[in-house]
């Protein structure tokens, strides 16, 4: 019979997909003595049996009913027991950590009679008792009964005035009880349920159905987190931070999440309860002021802090309330950090020889890294500073102010840059959190809300900024000075100092590109990357190429490490003033007109061919024969009949038209182009491959390929590759000849192709487009967004490779091909050689290299390394 449900004895951290992060790690501590409060988890199998089946699975209750039971004797109380209760918390607990995206429900077991069995427990403490009971009947009337969260907000606000929380009384708060059970019966119809066990039931249910919440699918698809996995349900006997000054909760980071610094780093509140800290409702203090609060906890915390780090071998999130006195450990995982301290964390945890520099080039994202190349600002220029708050995620961030989530989606989705102010985020706000490119908030601390997901997501975050007066419902700020920034003003909030400006602020490179660039590694960030870096590079097996098609991008591919060009776009030299010639050619009516246009392309092609080869100093360079969709270099049909509709029009307007009509195409991407082109044109790739040979000759060391595009069968392949051969055979050039596999059709018959090929690389770019059937530019805007909601992608295919479809054909084209040539060298030269994932597909399927954007070369050296350094089906999130 399956088993649902663990005891923390039972658990450890190994088992987190079926515990889930917390529960696992609940057990972690609990197995290693450390003080944590009693509980069990209910497994992430009977949470995906509700949800697929609709109810729990057979034996689930009975088992729950046993660990409760059991839980009961440990404490010595019963669940809600009138003179001496147990209370618990109900919370959930994904493998993955998705911050406040799923429920928790606290003080499970309250009810009219068990709230004076609580003030009993406390020493007569009346207030604390009744404290717990609001937030029960808040939180579940929320979380469990679907209540709008605002009502109870508003007679909480309305009751306190400009008091905090902690100012009311035991009467105020008995008060507020029934106000808030009055809410409870107006909104549902029903009473407040008083029995502990359905109250517990009912929680776990509602955990449950809160994996489907769309603040947790939207979170899932940011992350690329699996929607099949399941949340665990943690149900942990109740202690309590909110009994007097005397208690507190607190979240402590073992290491600064945002900077990587080793040192004391987190928040406390003084008489507050579960998620008063990450809320932002008070603004907290700094961990280090809990040794003068508290030093006998305060020092428990720091040595089991250095226990956890040392014990996961990594930066620690732990999550600690302290009940009058006694300390309790609620939470810890593998903290969330911003991408500059993921790298400093790596190198410092490889000097204190807790990982190894194999680890740490593992522990590190090729994501991360791209965050480090954006911008920061520019220190020389002039800023207004208006206000300064806390520095929560690092980087810089220009946009116009708005005040809610809504806004900032819509003002998103028409282009322009937001920056979401709010007093402080929760998580119906993650919507607005994504759109915006920086967030700001006028409470919370270092580990609120905003400031985990923040950094989580790579987001610029500013928070508990204490001097601004945020009003949301008026869409504005007040910041000191009497300074108004009203919805729609432009702001920069500078997420590395905290500093927040009035207006735009110029951004400049940032030092991890400068280093890129050539500037030697100084500050601590600069050389962590270049150690992790060199590494990387070290035990990659992949090359990595650039698609490059200027002398200045290839230049600036070498700089950033890029091994050679694999993709070198022909037809990108001939926009602008060179259009007209290529037009010349396609439209010639005789062998002369159309040699005259080849000659007077074959020394601009040479001249191009020369720098490049220049350029990459003796580096490979794929050059890919011109492949222009023809629409791209013929006048444009509708303007052009318009003129000859004028009386204005000229005979060779005329003849123009009648041209452009005979060649136009309904479908151009799937028309007259790549080897179709070659073989219609005669002489055009003949001269192109003349003047490869040229240059080569003219550049000592180039290292020419010559790559046919567009081929779907091997028939067309050989055509010209008997020409190419003819040539470079009389020029005395060596080069290799290839093909792009870009049609199915190729990829299905790469056994067929490898006997004329040398080398294959994939246009991954146009072998999406022909497998799914799409046209990028036109379905991207017209329907992606609705397949990401609808959960029919989980990345658009265009970003991230399809491994079941297009992925499949590669690999069906890697096998057959070598089956046939085993020396074939292939490569991919479509956007997604520089996507993290599809780089890990790339190594291993046996690709030699893949080739991306300059600026992306970085990342893929990166991702290729921690790829040799990892199993394909390993867990690198």
């Amino acid at each position: 019979m399956a088993k649902y449900v663990y005891d923390f004895t039972e658990g450890n951290r190994n088992l987190k997909d079926l515990l889930g992060g917390k529960g696992a790690n609940l057990a972690e501590m609990t197995n290693l003595g450390l003080p944590v409060p009693p509980g069990f988890t209910i497994t992430t199998d009977a949470c995906r049996h509700y949800l697929a089946a609709g109810v729990v699975p057979d034996g689930l209750d009975q088992e729950v009913a046993e660990h409760l039971d059991a839980l009961e004797k440990q404490m010595g109380r019963r669940l809600g027991q009138a003179d001496d209760p147990l209370l618990v918390s109900v919370r959930s607990g994904a493998k993955f950590s998705m911050p406040g995206m799923m429920e928790t429900v606290l003080n499970i077991g309250l009810n009219d009679e068990s709230v004076h069995g609580l003030a009993k427990q406390a020493g007569g403490n009346d207030r604390f008792a009744w404290d717990s009971y609001r937030r029960l009947i808040q939180m579940f009337g929320k979380t469990v009964l679907g209540i709008d969260g605002d009502l109870f907000e508003h007679a909480l606000d309305a009751l306190k005035g400009k008091r905090q929380d902690t100012d009311l009384d035991a009467g105020e708060l008995q008060g507020l009880v029934e106000t808030f059970k009055g809410i409870v019966h107006e909104q549902t119809g029903k009473d407040f349920p008083t029995d502990p066990r359905e109250q517990m039931r009912l929680a776990v249910m509602a955990v449950f159905d809160s994996w489907n919440a769309p603040r947790a699918i939207l979170y899932r698809r940011q992350e690329r987190i699996p929607a099949d996995l399941g949340t665990a349900v943690n149900i942990v006997a109740m202690v309590f931070g909110n009994v007097g000054n005397d208690s507190g909760t607190g979240v402590a980071f073992t290491r600064d999440p945002g900077t990587g610094r080793q040192g004391i780093y987190g928040d406390y509140l003084q008489n507050a309860q579960g998620e008063d800290v990450v809320a932002g409702i008070r603004n907290t203090i700094p961990l280090e002021e809990l040794e003068r609060i508290d030093k006998r906890s305060y020092d428990e915390l720091l040595d089991i802090m250095e226990t956890l780090e040392n014990h996961y071998r990594d930066l620690c999130d732990i999550e600690f309330t302290i009940e009058r006195g006694k300390l309790w450990m609620l939470q810890t995982r593998v903290g969330k950090r911003t991408a500059a301290a993921a790298f400093c964390i790596a190198t410092q945890l490889v000097d204190q020889g807790l990982i190894t520099i194999d680890e740490a080039v593992t522990r590190v994202t090729g994501d991360q890294l791209a965050q480090l190349m954006f911008p920061r600002f520019d220190g020389g220029a002039d800023k207004k500073k208006i206000a300064k708050g806390m520095n929560a995620s690092p980087g810089a961030a220009v946009g116009k102010a708005v005040f809610s989530s809504e806004r900032a989606v819509e003002l998103s989705e028409q282009g322009e840059d937001v920056i979401l102010v709010r007093r402080e985020t929760n998580p119906d706000d993650l919507a607005g959190m994504i759109a915006a490119k920086g967030i700001l908030t006028s409470r919370g601390g270092k580990t609120s809300h905003a400031a985990v997901v923040a950094r989580g997501m790579g987001k610029t975050c500013v928070c508990g900024a204490e001097e601004l007066e945020v009003s949301t419902s008026e869409g504005r700020f007040t910041a000191p000075g009497g300074v108004v920034v009203s919805e729609g003003d432009v702001i920069s909030i500078d997420g590395t100092s905290g500093e927040i400006y009035l207006g735009e602020v110029p951004v400049v490179d940032s030092a991890v590109v400068e280093y890129f660039e050539g500037a030697e590694p100084e500050d601590e960030l600069v050389k962590a990357v270049d150690r992790i870096m060199s590494h990387a590079d070290s035990v990659r097996r992949l090359g990595v190429r650039a698609n490059a098609d200027t002398p200045d991008d290839a230049a600036r591919a070498r700089r950033f490490g890029g091994q050679g060009i694999g993709l070198c776009r022909t037809e990108h030299m001939f926009l602008g003033e060179r259009r007209q010639l290529v037009e010349d050619l396609v439209l010639a009516s005789t062998d002369e007109a159309r040699q005259a246009a080849l000659d007077a392309l074959e020394p601009l092609q040479k001249a191009d061919f020369t720098k490049i080869f220049r350029a990459m100093d003796g580096n490979p360079v794929t050059i890919r024969l011109i492949d222009p969709p023809l629409h791209e270099f013929l006048p444009d049909i509708v303007d052009l009949s318009v003129k000859v509709a004028t009386d204005g029009a000229t005979d060779k307007d005329r003849k123009l038209l009648a041209a452009v009509k005979r060649l136009h195409e309904q479908n151009p991407m799937l028309g007259l182009r790549g080897v179709r082109l070659g073989l219609v044109i005669p002489g055009l790739f003949a001269m192109q491959v003349r003047a490869i040979a040229q240059a080569a000759k003219d550049v000592p060391g180039a290292r020419p390929e010559i790559m046919i595009p567009l081929v779907a069968a091997v028939q067309e392949l050989e055509s010209v590759r008997e020409e190419a051969a003819k040539i470079l055979a009389e020029t005395g050039v060596e080069a290799l000849i290839g093909t792009m596999i870009e049609v199915p059709r190729a990829a299905l018959t790469a056994a067929q192709i490898a006997e004329a090929a040398e080398f294959f690389s994939f246009g991954t770019n146009d072998l999406t487009q022909m497998t799914w059937g799409f046209s990028r530019d036109d379905v991207e805007s017209a329907f992606f967004s609705r397949y990401l909601d609808q959960g029919i992608f989980g990345v658009s295919p265009f970003e991230t490779l399809d491994r079941e479809g297009v992925g499949r054909l590669i690999k069906i084209a890697v096998e057959e091909g070598r089956s046939t040539r085993p020396d074939l060298h292939l490569g991919i030269c479509g956007e997604h050689g520089g996507d993290p994932d599809s780089v890990h597909f790339c190594h291993d399927v046996g690709l030699d290299y893949v080739s991306c954007s300059p600026f992306r070369i970085p990342v893929a050296r990166l991702e290729a390394g921690r790829a040799a350094l990892t199993d394909s089906d390993s867990d690198t999130r």
